[in-house]
């Protein structure tokens, strides 16, 4: 469809608008402008690369915002037109208000909502569209949006809880190798010139210290760099099909780690098939949209095999059984579930029991890390001190010449 970019102003304030609009011609642009109350000052179509789409990713928290304030705009009596309008206005983050005007350009010309967001992949993923689209097609389109709003604030708040938990053992242990790197290339030198002057043998572990203390103060940099390629090296490899199916076996296997990365998966797998069940969208598309939004390729392929079971005739809870991946407490929910024809409340629940099961183990693990922080902080760094002052505890043998 031709983009238009236009000069215009509004009739209320006269306030000047520079800006593109998509319709099948520059009458239908005119006229679309004119039903936003925008007299057009200049016109022209804006030729645009094929397949190429605006806007880029926005953050979890600005999408939360965006989708709960629509909501209520449309369950408010708003025409969604006009909401998109006024949520463009106010929002802070360019990406975001360039996507929505995007958006809104679409509708107006002719596009259903669902298919405008859908041209954002970036910004909005399959799961959202499908939801938007089931919610159109059902005129349920502010409930709709006001569940998924409350699903993707359950998991901004479950994004949350993961990091809080990971950042203080992140920097504490940053901190530690930032103090070890400095008494290795300060302070045990230093010693070293005042044990030289001896003329005695040193103790082993303080020969070793001393050794490592040469080797990082005249390769430090060659080490950064090597350490920085590794790093560079593992996250390259993990974005690959075969280094991205080794890393999410594993990971579900780390003791307690895994078990919280196993959880935080399983979460997230039943939450988006309540979600996407109640709304209303076919089985098969709900679980070929559920394995791309896991987030676990063990998870990806077990559930790409349970959906050809269910196309050939089995039901959820059977099909989902036969991979072990999915423990037998979701598989028997999803049976009463079945039985009782309320699928997506037993996931909801379990859902809800996962994500409290993760908050309790996070905030076990946080209570856990802190005196294993202080005990590997106090080997590592009484380590070396201890190391280093072996040779003193021996002093009073070495002036007296024995």
């Amino acid at each position: 469809m031709p983009i238009f970019a236009y000069t215009a102003r509004e009739t209320a304030s006269g306030r000047e608008i520079r800006n593109t609009v998509e319709a099948m011609s520059e009458q239908a642009a005119i006229a679309a402008l004119l039903n936003r109350n925008l007299l057009v000052v200049e016109i022209k179509e804006k030729l645009a690369k094929r397949g190429q789409t605006k806007g880029g990713r926005v953050a979890l928290a600005d999408l939360v915002m965006f989708t709960r304030q629509l909501s209520t705009m449309i369950d408010a009596g708003i025409a969604i037109v006009q909401s998109l309008q006024a949520l463009a206005d106010q929002t802070p983050n360019k990406i975001m208000r360039d996507t929505i005007r995007d958006i809104c350009s679409r509708v107006e010309a002719g596009e259903s909502f669902s298919e405008a967001l859908a041209r954002h992949p970036k910004a909005f993923n399959r799961l959202y569209v499908a939801m938007v689209g089931a919610g159109e097609k059902g005129g349920l389109l502010a409930e709709i949006l006001s569940r998924l709003a409350t699903y993707l604030e359950n998991m901004a708040r479950l994004q949350k809880k993961v990091k809080t938990a990971l950042m203080y053992p992140t920097v504490v242990t940053l901190v530690a190798i930032v103090i070890t790197i400095f008494l290795l290339v300060r302070v045990i030198p230093t010693f070293k010139e005042i044990y030289d002057g001896f003329g005695q043998a040193l103790p082993g572990p303080t020969l070793f210290l001393i050794g490592l203390s040469n080797i990082v103060k005249h390769y430090l940099v060659y080490l950064i760099v090597l350490a920085g390629a590794g790093v560079w090296g593992w996250l390259t490899f993990i974005k690959t099909p075969k280094g991205r199916a080794f890393w999410d076996t594993q990971r579900i296997r780390l003791p307690v780690f895994g078990q919280i990365a196993h959880k935080i998966c399983l979460a997230r797998f039943t939450r988006t098939l309540s979600s996407l069940v109640r709304s209303g969208v076919p089985i098969l598309e709900v679980l070929n949209i559920v394995s791309q939004t896991v987030g676990n390729v063990v998870m990806e392929r077990a559930i790409k095999a349970a959906a050809t079971d269910i196309e050939r005739g089995e039901g959820i809870s059977v099909a989902l059984a036969k991979h072990p991946v999915f423990p037998g407490m979701i598989t028997r929910m999803l049976s009463a579930g079945e039985q009782t024809g309320n699928i997506d409340t037993m996931l909801e629940r379990v859902a809800n029991f996962l994500d409290e099961e993760i908050e309790t183990t996070l905030s076990g693990l946080m209570s856990l890390i802190e005196p294993m922080l202080i005990v590997f902080l106090g080997v590592v760094i009484g380590g070396m001190v201890i190391c280093m002052f072996l040779p003193i505890f021996n002093l009073a043998n070495v002036v007296s010449g024995h």
